[in-house]
């Protein structure tokens, strides 16, 4: 199932982001064709093979203002497939929410997504504010955001940043000792 998500959706994505970028699609093409990615992700949903539950808690987010939320979806199917009990909380999280969220669910990690880099301030207030309220809950950072900026990840001084969504597992895995 993972194969569905990382060699056919993601790759999908990517191409659609692409075009739009390159102006050969309009954003309504660009929202139709991701909109397909989100059903065609709903349907999956409920046919993922999941490992027994570890325990372990992941609150996972979009940052204030940022609105893709499709890989981030995948994350969180894969995340659930290997037995963590994932928080999914969508796009555009205001930060002051997301914080009231961690005091209120206590996660065992938190992972943060953001695609676009004009988004990387509320990412630094997120994880300011979060740090804050929350000074030894791990973080995850992920988005195409990283892939812009190499090395992002080391200047924000997160416990660990996930390139895609096996290798946030993996890390979540070492991370939470499961």
């Amino acid at each position: 199932m993972q194969d569905i998500h990382l060699k056919i959706i993601q790759p999908a994505q990517h191409e659609i982001g692409r075009l739009w970028q390159e102006n050969r699609i309009s954003v309504a093409q660009e929202h139709l064709a991701t909109a397909v990615s989100q059903l065609a992700l709903s349907h999956l949903y409920r046919h993922l093979p999941r490992d027994p539950s570890n325990g372990k808690v992941i609150l996972l987010a979009c940052v204030e203002g940022e609105l893709h939320e499709v890989g981030a979806r995948m994350a969180s199917d894969i995340l659930e497939m290997a037995g963590f009990d994932v928080r999914f909380l969508g796009a555009n999280v205001p930060t002051s929410h997301l914080v009231r969220m961690v005091r209120e669910q206590t996660p065992d990690l938190l992972a943060l997504s953001v695609t676009m880099t004009y988004h990387l301030p509320a990412l630094r207030a997120a994880l300011e504010q979060t740090r804050a309220a929350a000074p030894r809950l791990p973080i995850a950072v992920g988005g195409l955001a990283f892939t812009w900026i190499p090395g992002l990840e080391k200047e924000l001084n997160v416990t660990f940043h996930g390139r895609d969504a096996r290798e946030l597992v993996a890390s979540a895995c070492r991370t939470l000792g499961v």
